[in-house]
């Protein structure tokens, strides 16, 4: 049996189109809390867990030795829109290494905002990589090898140092162990593994708790998460989804955007983590999904209820005018 319809597309007062997934949420301890739809399955996470891929930067000391702070933590997270401030801070995150923009490795793209793309495109020859949605976290690879002695050239590939941190992050945060036959290239061009959304779930809580991790790691983790609830712009941007949740947070939730509909998030005062997928990989979809999870966990607090409406967005056509919204289905409100 496929996954269940977990978000519904209105237009009107029909249901116009229909949006399946599967939902984990554990605790740091691998006890269930919500599961809907396979959630043994491997998925590629993508960028849901840049929080975790950074942990080598803050547990070197790269992030220490270069004076960073909040934003920069957050930047190396990010899947920002590729706004000014987010290719200015990613410049200057490489310059402080003593390394050049020519050192990235992720490619260049336009701005995913709008207005953004105008100015870039009227004002710039061609966008560089600082303004690829990767750049900060690849800012804090490149940072990391510098501060560690090792080669920065071909710090992507797989097998590289960089790399290889990365890897045993992931694995020690989830569980799962990363096998080369479910490893694929991630759009910035560096290694992803597919992993069961329970293994990433769990692995949101330990993020948030620290829980069964030396003390110097579980402080990593918990300075990674506050730095990004701290500077959600740094995460995501204008009128982003990360952005809108965390601010509404105020430093009690984390969420972090995949491409192909995946989420992860945590709340770290009930030592939570979510992970989830939109099987058809739309993002509007798994924006209502994570929004209603999170919301459901924190029901009868007054976060919740901005939660709930940020579940339900309405849809306007070209003029303005509302033509429809989307809502979390049957199976998911319970």
């Amino acid at each position: 049996m496929g996954n269940p319809v977990l978000v519904e597309v209105l237009r009107g007062n029909v249901v116009e189109s229909r949006h399946r997934g599967a939902i984990a949420v554990f605790d740091a301890d691998g006890g269930k809390v919500m599961s809907l739809g396979d959630v043994d399955r491997p998925v590629f996470p993508r960028s849901a867990v840049k929080a975790i891929q950074a942990l080598p930067f803050v547990e070197s000391g790269a992030a220490d030795a270069f004076g960073f702070g909040n934003r920069e933590i957050a930047l190396a997270c990010a899947s920002h829109s590729g706004e000014p401030e987010h290719a200015a801070l990613a410049t200057s995150m490489l310059e402080r290494a003593g390394l050049g923009s020519d050192a990235f490795e992720c490619g260049a793209h336009w701005s995913s905002e709008q207005h953004v793309l105008i100015a870039q495109a009227r004002d710039l020859v061609e966008p560089t990589a600082a303004h690829n949605n990767c750049s900060g976290k690849h800012a804090g690879f490149l940072c990391t090898c510098v501060h560690l002695g090792h080669d920065p050239q071909g710090y992507v590939a797989l097998g590289h140092p960089a790399q290889d941190a990365v890897k045993a992050a992931m694995e020690a945060m989830t569980g799962a162990a990363h096998k080369s036959d479910l490893c694929g290239t991630d759009g910035c061009s560096i290694p992803t593994y597919a992993v069961p959304l329970k293994a990433l779930a769990h692995g949101f809580a330990r993020m948030a708790t620290g829980t069964g991790f030396a003390p110097e790691r579980a402080k990593a983790a918990k300075r990674i998460f506050a730095a990004c609830m701290a500077e959600p712009f740094y995460v995501a941007g204008s009128g982003r989804a990360d952005t809108l949740m965390m601010e509404a947070g105020k430093g009690r939730i984390f969420t972090k955007t995949g491409a192909e509909g995946v989420f992860c998030a945590a709340i770290p005062e009930k030592g939570i983590g979510i992970a989830l997928k939109c099987d058809d990989g739309t993002t509007r979809a798994a924006e209502v999904m994570v929004a209603e999870v999170l919301a459901q966990l924190l029901d009868g607090d007054a976060l919740a209820e901005t939660l709930r409406e940020m579940a339900r967005p309405v849809l306007t056509n070209r003029r303005g005018f509302e033509v429809g919204s989307l809502r979390p289905s049957e199976a998911l409100v319970g």
